[in-house]
C-alpha cells in the first residue's frame, strides 16, 4: 500500500522509524496534561537535530501541514495539542546539554533538555538554572522556554524569560536563525518577545541560558495557619515589610491530607493553610529575616513556624510542595489546574472568591500557589465520566480566572494560554493589541503553519487556524 505523499517526505527526512503515523501510535499524543479535549495528529516526527527540524518544516510547508512543536507534553493550557492536518514534532531526541560555561555564568542546551536534567549537571558546581517549575522533573527547558515558565524560587530571582540570554529558532521557511547570547542585546529584543510565545512565532532547537550562583546560605520554613485568608494576609505583609524571600509557596487544607498521605512529612491535617517560605543570602543576614518573617507570620496568626533542620527536612517539604499536584489524584478521578495572577495584596480577597465560586457551582476546589508573586494554581476537582459535573467545572474555571482579570490581574502566569484561554484574550486586551499581535505573527509565519489554533484568537473571536 503506497503511502500519503507527507508521510513518505517525513520519513526522508529523518527515516522511517523516527515517523509514527498509525493511527494505534498516534493516540499517545493526541492531548497533553490538558486533557479536556483530544485531537490526533496525522503524524509525529521525532528530529535529531536543527538542520533535520528545518527539513522537516519545508517538507510541512510545501504540503500545507501545520507544525505543532511538542517537548514532554506537561502543558497545561492544551499549548501542544494537535489542530487538523497537524504534525507533532518531538524535540525530546534533542536533549543534550551542549556546554557548561561557568566562567560566563552560561550554560547551552537543545531543547528536549528536561529542567532537572540541567539541575543535576550543575550539582557541585556553585551555580544553578534558577526557573524551577514543579514539573522538572519531566518538563523541557524548551517547553519552559515557550509558555515563559516561572516556579517556586522566581519570586526572588525571575521567570524564564530573565535567564534566557539567547535562542536557536527554525523560522517557517526553515530558515535556522541565532539571537543572541548578549547581556544588552542592540535592537529589538526579539529573544524576549519568542520566550512566551508558545510556538506560534517559531521552533527553539538551542537555548543559551543564563547561570545564577548558588546562595551562600538558606532557611525554609513551615507556618502552620488556622485559615487562608491569615496566610495570604501573611504574604502581602512579609513582601510589605522590605523581604523578598527566594519562594513563599501556599498550600491550603484541602489539598494537604493528599500531600500528607503520599509523603508523610507530618503536616497537621487539621491546619486550613501552610505556607513554605524559604530566604536565602548572606549567611550574617539570614538569622534577621528568618526572625522577621516569624514574627510577621505569628502576627497573623500563625500557630507554629518550624525551620527544616536538616537538608533532607528541606529536600522533602519542596517534593510535598512540588508534587502536590500529582498527590491531587488521590482526591479526585480528573481535575483542571488553573493559572492565574493578581496583585499580591488582592490574594485574600482573590482566595475567598474563589471558594464562593467552588460552592456557587457545586464543585471541590483545593488551591497551591506561587503566594508570594500572586500566581494561584485552584484545582477544580471533578469526575469527567459525569458530563454535568464537567460542564460545572469547566465554567467555574472561567469565572476563577474573570476574578483574576477583575483583580488587576492576569489569566496565566507560567502556563501560557494554549487552547484553554483563548476566549478570554479578548477580555484582557483591546481588540487593537491582539490586532498588533497578530500581525506580528504573521510577520514571522505568514501561512499561520506554526502550533495554529493557540495563543491568539482569531479577529472575531474564533480560534485562529
Amino acid at each position: 500500500m503506497s503511502l500519503p505523499p507527507l508521510i513518505t517526505d517525513l520519513r526522508q527526512c529523518v527515516g522511517p522509524s523516527n515517523v509514527l503515523f498509525a493511527p494505534s501510535e498516534l493516540a499517545v499524543y493526541d492531548c497533553d496534561a490538558f486533557t479536556a479535549e483530544r485531537r490526533p495528529p496525522v503524524a509525529v516526527v521525532f528530529p535529531e537535530n536543527a538542520q533535520q527540524v528545518g527539513q522537516l518544516m519545508r517538507v510541512c510547508r510545501h504540503h500545507g501541514a501545520a507544525v505543532v512543536p511538542r517537548g514532554a507534553g506537561t502543558s497545561l493550557a492544551g499549548g501542544c495539542l494537535p489542530g487538523p492536518n497537524s504534525v507533532v514534532l518531538m524535540l525530546t531526541r534533542m536533549n543534550r546539554i551542549l556546554e557548561i560555561d561557568l566562567r560566563n555564568r552560561m550554560a547551552v542546551v537543545e531543547a528536549g533538555v528536561p529542567n532537572l536534567k540541567l539541575t543535576q549537571a550543575l550539582a557541585g558546581s556553585g551555580y544553578h538554572f534558577a526557573p524551577d517549575p514543579s514539573s522538572q522533573g519531566a518538563s523541557t527547558i524548551g517547553g519552559n522556554v515557550a509558555t515563559n515558565a516561572g516556579g517556586p524560587h522566581t519570586l526572588k530571582y525571575g521567570v524564564t524569560v530573565n535567564h534566557v540570554l539567547g535562542l536557536e529558532v527554525v523560522l517557517s521557511d526553515g530558515t535556522i536563525v541565532q539571537l543572541g547570547p548578549y547581556e544588552d542585546p542592540p535592537g529589538l529584543d526579539l529573544v524576549g518577545l519568542l520566550v512566551g510565545s508558545e510556538g506560534i512565532l517559531g521552533i527553539v532547537t538551542k537555548v543559551w541560558v543564563r547561570l545564577t550562583r548558588n546562595p551562600q546560605d538558606y532557611r525554609t520554613m513551615r507556618a502552620i495557619f488556622d485559615s487562608v485568608e491569615q496566610a495570604s494576609e501573611a504574604v502581602s505583609r512579609i513582601i510589605a515589610a522590605g523581604i523578598i524571600p527566594a519562594a513563599m509557596e501556599l498550600m491550603d487544607q484541602g489539598i494537604l491530607a493528599a500531600v500528607e498521605e503520599a509523603f508523610s512529612f507530618g503536616f497537621p491535617l487539621d491546619a486550613q493553610a501552610i505556607l513554605i517560605i524559604e530566604v536565602d543570602g548572606l549567611a550574617v543576614d539570614i538569622e534577621r529575616k528568618q526572625q522577621q518573617i516569624v514574627d510577621i507570620c505569628k502576627q497573623f496568626g500563625a500557630r507554629e513556624v518550624l525551620t527544616a533542620a536538616t537538608t533532607a527536612q528541606r529536600e522533602l517539604l519542596w517534593k510535598c510542595r512540588k508534587l502536590a499536584v500529582g498527590a491531587t489524584g488521590r482526591l479526585s478521578p480528573s481535575y483542571i489546574i488553573e493559572d492565574g495572577v493578581v496583585p499580591r495584596t488582592r490574594l485574600p480577597q482573590v482566595i475567598r472568591r474563589i471558594a464562593e465560586i467552588a460552592r456557587s457551582h457545586r464543585i471541590r476546589i483545593v488551591n497551591v500557589a506561587h503566594a508570594g508573586d500572586g500566581n494561584v494554581h485552584p484545582l477544580l476537582l471533578f469526575d469527567e465520566r459525569d458530563s454535568a459535573e464537567t460542564q460545572r467545572v469547566r465554567a467555574a474555571g472561567r469565572e476563577v480566572l474573570q476574578e483574576c482579570i477583575a483583580a488587576g490581574g492576569s489569566i496565566t502566569a507560567e502556563h501560557g494560554i494554549g487552547v484553554e484561554k483563548l476566549s478570554l484574550m479578548e477580555r484582557l486586551f483591546a481588540p487593537q493589541d491582539l490586532e498588533a499581535m497578530r500581525r506580528i505573527r504573521e510577520a514571522f509565519d505568514p501561512r499561520l503553519l506554526f502550533n495554529p489554533g493557540k495563543k491568539l484568537p482569531q479577529a472575531g473571536g474564533a480560534a485562529s487556524a
